[in-house]
């Protein structure tokens, strides 16, 4: 008897998480990480595209650039819209960015991230 018990035990937990996991959204900033995937700002070069992650005003690449982040940058996420996400520069070049406003915020392409955590 103490084996079923124990086992229904666990199985009653082992669900209590599935349904907690699968309820509970994303809370904006909980999901952090890095720039990955460029080439380093030794080969910047705004005009060509090199050395820096595209930030733009809407999930796409057909909508405005107004920003840059860098190689090695930390950003949190924010929001996802399929393989774009909504980001905020943390710490890094970004913060003094060879082009366009500092610590900037927008979307960017998901796989030139490398993130973590409870994300959207």
């Amino acid at each position: 008897m103490k084996f079923t018990k124990r086992k229904l035990t666990r199985s009653a937990l082992v669900a209590a998480i599935a349904l907690m996991a699968s309820t509970v959204p994303a809370l904006a900033g909980d999901c952090t990480g890095y720039v990955v995937g460029v080439k380093p700002v030794s080969h910047y070069n705004h005009a060509s595209g090199a050395g820096f992650l595209a930030v733009r005003s809407g999930p796409g690449s057909n909508y405005a650039q107004h920003g840059e982040l860098y190689l090695g940058d930390e950003i949190s996420v924010w929001d996802r819209n399929g393989s774009w996400y909504y980001v905020y520069c943390m710490s890094g070049r970004c913060t003094q960015p060879y082009w366009g406003q500092p610590t900037p915020q927008g979307w960017v392409y998901g796989k030139y991230l490398s993130i973590g955590g409870v994300c959207p």
